[in-house]
């Protein structure tokens, strides 16, 4: 048996999970299929998931396809969990990307083939709904085409009874002209051999050739096979399974090999148990194999995996062992996380492909007396989704977490309440803002000179660097002029430290360059032990780093940049008049509109502090006529007054402050306060 992860995206109410549904009864794993609505769907197995009717956590059911083991993972539509959708593109061989025959192609659509193309995923195109009144063929066709992939080819006509419950996809029948001849057009676009073929033999290419070749194409994500039918009824639900079989590649991997693999999920056992979703892609790992994960500040990590389960019939079950290709889930490894590898660590790439989270948002615990249990409640939901960042403000007692949309606060909330029996209530978002040095700045404190308190000489110099690069550290001392250990906690703090700029925001793109070092090695009296008093430590790397990195820092200058998001607007052309004020209050720069008879469209940059606000106002400004479509652009320096975030360190920036909280102390307990 081959096996074939695929996962299912698309945008909220395109049919996602109703077409997971369809395809388990198909393949005889479910008796009867599911409603969404209803709240009996196999993969939203979230109570949350039930009472809202979307997708929020990705899920994986395995079913049979001939000699095709398929993994199917189901995964969010709603732009605010679109971190759950990035885990997932790590351990796909394949996608249905599924389009609303009503709605057509919609914002998040876009997003989501932009970012398979960009991976090389093979992509089958599903457009749903052919059951549902309003169903349209042709302008979804052209949709596709014009707004998702010009490299997009329909395997069947326009289906009779479309928009009723009698709709009926056809499929062409290999060497029919209307679909020879599109293939031929798109596949000699990408072979030259196929084109040279194609002239030899006078116009005409053999119909088994080119379905070869489509699946070659399709293979190498160059070109998208579009199916239509309806996963409600069953239509075209045939021909998108021989599609997926016959045209999406199954995985590959040396079970002999080395262990590799990556995990996407983590999730919490009946006992609080920590399993791992991971996709293996080489290798063999048994019950009770030891496993390296991750890449910390230390190196990887090590433990042993004490239980495995694999997918299979719909469910998954106790395994022995796990081999290339499936999804396991791994119990035994405590200290893993979202995103690690496993195995050989340097074998498997992984990354972030979406933006990450513009707002945030204080959460209040009620009562005010659960602070405690709530910092412990968010750490864990922080732990399954890396992308909800927790701060910190001890001085003010709060947390904040990092957010895609208000949505979100909404499935944080019942998260809590349900799973923890925490009740939060969330403040007002603001943007999540950047720093980036306005110029190059430097700072050195040297060892018992001055007021210099700590046992360390650290000179540090930030200079500029080019936007997205992020943080980049060296050195201009001789490694081996102090301990490594004193030299890694230069590095470390320094990391920490741009946590919090000038501004309270997080400094990116610079170069920070440790440019002096110094410190007095272990030293003790006359048969006397260690004297903490007289030798350096660790301890005072890390106090001293940050007064010099800040000094440095505010030398160079920052200057704050908020996130901007690319926005699309389609509205009737005579309401274009009452929107532009609107934009202009929320800060959006528009572009010059495009008109085309009673509709136009208008886009532009708005400020992500300001894009739900448009998304509410955009109905009725335009008769509920209008569709926004918006996407994250770019940080862009931040006109007018310059937003400030309330610090939760000890405050680098005020010496004296700084000092009275950072003391050192020598006695025999050790250590830096």
């Amino acid at each position: 048996m081959h096996t074939l992860n695929l996962g299912i995206l698309a945008h909220v109410d395109a049919g996602k999970t109703s077409l997971t549904e369809r395809l388990l009864h198909t393949a005889g794993i479910i008796d009867e299929i599911g409603r969404v609505d209803d709240g009996n769907t196999q993969t939203d197995s979230l109570a949350l998931e039930r009472q809202r009717g979307i997708t929020i956590k990705s899920a994986v059911v395995s079913f049979a396809l001939d000699d095709v083991t398929v993994n199917l993972i189901d995964t969010p539509g709603h732009p605010d969990f679109i971190a759950e959708v990035e885990r997932v593109l790590n351990v796909l061989d394949g996608a249905v990307l599924v389009v609303s025959a009503v709605e057509g192609v919609q914002a998040q659509t876009r997003v989501l083939m932009r970012t398979l193309q960009r991976l090389r995923i093979p992509t089958l195109v599903f457009v749903n709904k052919t059951d549902r009144a309003g169903a349209r063929y042709a302008q979804v066709l052209r949709d596709i085409t014009e707004r998702l992939t010009p490299h997009a080819v329909a395997m069947g006509p326009a289906a009779t009874g479309l928009g009723t419950r009698d709709a009926l996809s056809g499929a062409y029948a290999d060497g029919d002209p209307r679909l020879t001849g599109r293939l031929t057009d798109l596949l000699t676009e990408h072979d030259d051999a196929l084109l040279a073929a194609y002239v030899d033999d006078g116009g005409a290419l053999d119909p088994a050739r080119l379905r070869a070749e489509l699946a070659a194409q399709t293979e190498r994500a160059l070109v998208h096979p579009v199916y239509f039918g309806s996963a409600v009824t069953g239509d075209g639900i045939t021909a998108l399974t021989g599609g997926i079989k016959e045209l999406l590649p199954a995985a590959v991997g040396d079970a002999d090999g080395p262990v590799s693999g990556t995990v996407f999920k983590v999730e919490r056992g009946r006992a609080g148990e920590k399993l791992a979703w991971v996709r293996m892609f080489s290798g063999t790992v048994r019950t009770r194999d030891r496993l390296e994960f991750g890449q910390g500040p230390g190196g990887a990590s090590e433990g042993k995996v004490t239980g495995i389960r694999v997918f299979a019939g719909g469910t998954d079950v106790d395994a022995p062992s796990a081999g290339p290709g499936q999804i396991v889930k791994l119990r035994g490894l405590g200290d893993i996380r979202i995103g690690d590898a496993v195995g050989d660590t340097r074998a498997v790439g992984t990354g972030h492909h979406f933006a990450p989270p513009t707002l945030e948002s204080v959460v209040v615990p009620v009562p005010p007396a659960s602070r405690g249990e709530l910092h412990g409640a968010l750490a864990q939901l922080a732990e399954q989704d890396p992308l909800i960042n927790l701060r910190q403000d001890d001085m003010r007692k709060e947390i904040s977490v990092s957010l895609y949309g208000e949505v979100q606060k909404e499935v944080i909330q019942a998260t809590l309440a349900d799973a923890f029996g925490i009740g939060v209530t969330f403040r007002e978002s603001t943007t999540i803002c950047l720093e980036r040095p306005s110029g190059t700045g430097a700072a050195l404190e040297i060892i018992d000179k001055d007021d210099n308190p700590f046992l360390a000489t650290v000179g540090l110099r930030v200079d500029p660097a080019p936007p997205g690069s992020g943080v980049a550290y060296r050195l201009e001392v001789e490694l081996g002029s102090m301990p490594y250990s004193l030299m890694r906690a230069v590095e470390e703090t320094v990391v920490a430290t741009l946590g919090q700029g000038l501004y309270g925001w997080r400094v990116t793109d610079c170069t920070v360059t440790m440019t002096h070092s110094g410190y007095w090695p272990r030293q003790s009296h006359s048969h006397a032990v260690f004297d903490k008093s007289m030798s350096s430590t660790a301890g005072d790397f890390r106090n001293l780093t940050p007064l010099v990195l800040m000094a440095a820092l505010r030398q160079a200058g920052t200057t704050v940049h908020e996130p901007m998001h690319r926005f699309r607007a389609e509205l009737p052309a005579d309401t274009l008049g009452p929107l532009l004020p609107a934009l202009a209050h929320l800060r959006a720069v528009p572009g010059p509109p495009s008109v085309d008879g009673s509709r136009c469209v208008l886009e532009g940059e708005i400020p992500a502090v300001g894009v739900h606000a448009l998304q509410q106002r955009l109905p009725g400004l335009t008769r509920g006529e209008g569709v926004l479509e918006t996407t994250f652009a770019s940080h862009r320096p931040v006109s007018g007054p310059v937003p400030q975030r309330s610090r939760t360190d000890h405050n680098p920036l005020d010496r004296k402050e700084y000092l009275l909280h950072t003391v050192r102390r020598t006695g025999s307990g050790g250590g830096l306060a």
